[in-house]
């Protein structure tokens, strides 16, 4: 028997990866492994992506972590820096930076560097998070492509904000900003996430940066990652480690949530939301085991959940949940959570062990 564990399918990593290579043709990949690569393990998945052509992270820290353990790739440091001390770090480190302020860019042009830096320029388009506004980025870019603490030309990006639902009006929106500026730069542009890249909102793209899908879940709402051609790479499992019949008008966990409407039995399984496993996760949320699923019970605890495993059921002690795999996708429990699957991925906890099924 095991606490919580996540099952690494490197093959199914290099599948998608060759199928977003694929679809990619003459673009180049920055794959993006924010948040220790959507809890799958920063260091070893950035060190299976041999066929992308960078890596992009959120924080400096991820990015000396990936330097420190050999990774050569090039990486894009997606927030850019918070500090201009970090700036001769990831010069000596040969870390690029995106700029999306003027405070950014006035540290960059301040700064006295032994080594340039690539440079990529995020424009707001019409997500307003990030990013310089359009009527600015000319002078911008033209600051940077002057400016001797930045090597060639920068890269000109932008977000949408709902490549998720490629239909609406907004997308197009901020496409025709955007191709705007480029009449007047002649860039190299960077514009999809996964979602637009599915979608092909912008086949101008030179760069793509897959995320979700590089570990097999869709970013859409109407389809798996499965009904896309990918496959999933993450398996969280858990061990039961207990089981019990529980009588009519019993009840189960904390606050006695649930109590059982006639005689059943239930399975007790090691994983909680100290591993990542979601709190609010309601009654009824599925857990496969041997070849079914079967409904969670009662509230999720620290270390523990409860499912209703019925009379009928021959599940026992030492017996394997997936709470989400190949045989339950990440998305149909994200739906029944009432969250994203990216969010599920990313609060995979650090004491859940990674087994990439190469370790004895």
């Amino acid at each position: 028997m095991r606490p919580a564990w996540a099952a690494i399918d490197l093959k199914a990593l290099q599948h998608n990866l060759r199928l977003l290579r694929e679809k990619a043709g003459h673009r180049q990949l920055l794959a993006i492994l924010k948040a220790n690569a959507y809890g799958h393990g920063l260091t070893r998945i950035a060190a299976e992506l041999q066929q992308a052509d960078a890596i992009g992270v959120a924080r400096v820290d991820e990015a000396l972590a990936l330097r420190q353990e050999g990774i050569v790739k090039p990486i894009v440091l997606l927030e850019g820096f918070f500090e201009p001390s970090q700036l001769a770090v990831l010069a000596a480190s040969q870390i690029q930076t995106v700029i999306h302020t003027e405070h950014q860019l006035v540290q960059l042009e301040r700064a006295e560097l032994n080594t340039p830096l690539k440079v990529w320029l995020k424009v707001d388009t019409g997500m307003h998070r990030i990013g310089v506004e359009p009527e600015e980025t000319v002078a911008f870019y033209r600051r940077l492509q002057a400016s001797d603490n930045v090597d060639g030309d920068p890269i000109l990006m932008t977000h949408f904000a709902s490549a998720d639902t490629p239909e609406v009006e907004q997308n197009q929106q901020q496409l025709a900003v955007f191709n705007s500026l480029q009449d007047s730069l002649q860039a190299r542009l960077s514009i999809s996430n996964s979602a637009a890249f599915l979608a092909d909102l912008a086949p101008q793209d030179n760069w793509v940066r897959p995320g979700l899908v590089l570990y097999g879940v869709s970013p859409f709402a109407d389809r798996r990652g499965q009904q896309l051609g990918l496959k999933p790479v993450m398996t969280l499992q858990a061990s039961i480690i207990s089981t019990r019949e529980i009588d009519q008008g019993e009840s189960v966990g904390y606050g006695a949530a649930w109590t059982a409407r006639h005689k059943t039995r239930i399975g007790i399984l090691a994983i909680g939301y100290g591993d990542g496993y979601p709190r609010n996760a309601p009654e009824g949320t599925p857990v496969w085991i041997e070849g079914r699923c079967y409904p969670l019970v009662g509230r999720v605890s620290m270390d523990m959940l409860a499912v209703d495993l019925g009379l009928d059921s021959d599940i026992e002690i030492g017996a394997t949940g997936v709470l989400w795999g190949p045989q339950l996708p990440v998305e149909e429990v994200a739906e029944h959570v009432g969250t994203i699957s990216h969010e599920l991925l990313c609060n995979v906890a650090r004491r859940v062990v990674l087994d990439y099924g190469d370790e004895n």
